[in-house]
């Protein structure tokens, strides 16, 4: 890398991460991470051919896939730890948390502050409650969300700032297999619904990042912004069965 000592870091070598990055990398280090090398290899040459400076590592499975509940939790503890006057971070959840029910107080207090390896272990994370597989992302997001919050707080006292951004659903190459998939006429009843009659796109997420990692963004901390052409809202208080049978829950 070279001297600069602004460093961008991206867990996780998507469409979305991509097109952040890409706004907000310029002039700086960024370092790559992922589990998967061909992703890594393949963002890596992109990025670099655009002009950015660009180092890769890859991160295991157990340390930051375990889990999207228990990774995230990790990496804000640890990048919290280190991050210097004036850093930003942001995590991309889902608009799949906003679709679990409200949860007690005291089980949002446990989720957002028990200790990161603690965290697996509470009662509301066990199979009697968490049943399926998407009641356990459903959980992980409405988490990820949660320890955001929690760790704004200690995010502040480094004067260093973190939000969350829950994007539904993103035309990336997982969505175009979905929407040509056995589920796609589901994705389809929902476009009809939103006020786009369309997915969203990676570079409608980059732009709200760009403006929370950006100095323009300082007073933004804590928060969360759920970015989905309004179906979670048709969800709770519209047509629900319509967007609730159509088995698109991402």
């Amino acid at each position: 890398m070279n001297m600069n000592d602004e460093v961008i870091v991206l867990f996780g070598a998507g469409s979305i991460g991509e097109a952040i990055v890409r706004r907000v990398a310029a002039g700086r280090n960024l370092l790559l991470a992922d589990y998967n090398e061909a992703k890594l290899v393949e963002m890596k040459q992109h990025l670099t051919e655009a002009g950015f400076n660009v180092e890769t590592i890859q991160a295991s499975p157990e340390q930051v896939l375990k889990v999207d509940l228990y990774g995230t939790a990790v990496l804000l503890e640890e990048f919290g730890r280190v991050m210097a006057p004036g850093s930003a971070g942001i995590v991309i959840s889902s608009q799949s948390g906003h679709r679990l029910p409200a949860l007690s107080q005291a089980d949002n207090q446990a989720l957002a502050m028990t200790p990161t390896e603690e965290l697996l272990d509470l009662p509301i994370l066990q199979p009697d409650v968490i049943k399926d597989s998407l009641a356990a992302y459903q959980y992980a997001k409405r988490t990820n969300v949660l320890r955001v919050a929690a760790e704004s707080v200690k995010w502040q006292a480094h004067s260093a700032r973190i939000n969350t951004i829950s994007p539904g659903i993103i035309m990336t190459p997982l969505a175009v297999d979905e929407l040509n998939g056995p589920r796609g006429a589901g994705y389809k009843k929902m476009f009809e619904l939103m006020v786009t009659k369309r997915p969203g796109t990676p570079d409608e997420i980059a732009n709200l990042a760009e403006l929370l990692m950006d100095r323009r963004g300082a007073f933004i901390t804590g928060s969360d912004f759920l970015v989905d052409g309004g179906i979670t809202a048709q969800y709770w208080y519209g047509n629900v069965s319509e967007v609730r049978n159509n088995g698109v829950q991402k």
